[in-house]
């Protein structure tokens, strides 16, 4: 009896002994971020990694390091992406590991010029993962990076590294991850997009101005080419349209003048194909829910409602257009048409031709239910 006590015991000393090749956190150079540049007059990439001191990553609820913890970024160039980040290692010990990274930050020079290219490298390698966010820099990236979320917490809290729609407030850009924008990126119709970042220098002060990161709109790529950049408000629409739990705060103006501020949450997006074997032509029906936020003026409930419908019905119709004129499907309307017709798309294909035409779109309709009036009254019918 005691021998087979004493062989199980040694087993499961082997057993517990099994993990003693893993490596403390101290043993290791964690890599948060990677930024991304290149140099069109050297040819030459520039690489940038940012590791952070895990002392101030923890929200405790105890006593807080009076001192800033700095983030540490070391940068290196080279004629490929490899070769600029291998230079890294020989002057980083504890050594580097990719296995956690968070973040990719793309330059928009690097965007315009070698991202077909660099975005093919990103997607093979296996040390990165696969919800890695990706991003592109209006600024210089060292600068993002450098830039502290609120309260001198380290960059890991800023918005680059957020997750999912779960972790964005309202009116906010939805974060995309790597394999959800390689899946579009290499889709024949429709649009991938990127969020943009940048620093806002003058919102918040503490003592001075307190720089702090936000989405500022989206990169935008159709068929694997870089097609343009959209501006926030747009951004932010198309956003809304496409994607789930998303709070639009909408102004209710006529004539220049502010009547009321709502919020909408978008419960239907839906595009009704007309029967056609040459070209596609659909219509878009869009049906909301609005939150009445403020009162400004008085005005019928029927009216309000009218208001808010029609300035989305411009707004969607207006950034349809953009998209037709730039060559980019934004809203993504054409591509249950061309799945259903194959030999019409490659025919446009072959023919170098975009596949969708202003008049493609006939008409928007949005169907808004104002849900909750906060105490404020209306009158039930318009007096016109």
């Amino acid at each position: 009896m005691k021998i087979r006590l004493l062989t199980f015991f040694s087993i499961c000393c082997l057993f517990l002994t099994s993990c003693s090749g893993l490596k403390n956190i101290q043993d290791l150079t964690y890599i948060v971020a990677i930024g991304l540049d290149y140099d069109e007059v050297k040819q030459e990439y520039k690489a940038y990694i940012q590791s952070i001191n895990f002392a101030n990553v923890a929200k405790q609820e105890g006593a807080k390091s009076i001192e800033p913890i700095p983030s540490f970024i070391a940068t290196a160039t080279g004629e490929t992406l490899n070769l600029a980040v291998s230079k890294l290692y020989k002057k980083s010990k504890p050594p580097l590991f990719f296995g956690h990274t968070l973040s990719l930050v793309l330059s928009e020079n690097l965007v315009k010029n070698k991202f077909d290219e660099v975005i093919t490298e990103i997607g093979r390698n296996r040390s990165l993962r696969p919800t890695l966010r990706l991003l592109v820099a209006k600024e210089n990236i060292e600068e993002i990076l450098n830039t502290k979320a609120l309260f001198n917490y380290p960059s890991v809290y800023s918005v680059i590294y957020k997750h999912s729609s779960e972790q964005i407030s309202q009116n906010e850009i939805t974060p995309i991850l790597l394999m959800d924008f390689l899946r579009d990126y290499y889709e024949p119709m429709g649009t991938a997009k990127l969020p943009s970042v940048k620093i806002d220098q003058d919102t918040w002060k503490a003592e001075q101005n307190y720089p702090v990161l936000y989405f500022d709109g989206y990169t935008v790529f159709q068929n694997q080419e870089y097609i343009t950049t959209l501006a926030f408000k747009d951004a932010f629409l198309a956003n809304w349209l496409l994607e789930d739990n998303i709070i639009f705060d909408h102004k209710v103006e006529k004539n220049g003048q502010l009547l009321a501020a709502i919020s909408l949450t978008l419960s239907k997006f839906k595009i009704k194909f007309q029967k056609s074997e040459q070209s596609p032509a659909f219509s878009i029906e869009v049906s909301v829910q609005g939150d009445l936020l403020e009162k400004i003026k008085d005005i019928p409930t029927e009216e309000l409602i009218n208001l808010i419908e029609k300035d989305l019905e411009k707004r969607i119709t207006e950034l349809y257009d953009f998209g037709v004129e730039n060559n980019m499907d934004i809203l993504n309307t054409g591509v249950k048409w061309y799945r259903n017709h194959p030999k019409k798309f490659k025919e446009l294909n072959d023919l170098n031709s975009f596949y969708l035409e202003k008049d493609s779109l006939t008409a928007v309709k949005v169907d808004v239910q104002i849900v909750n009036q906060n105490t404020y009254k209306y009158d039930l019918k318009s007096s016109q």
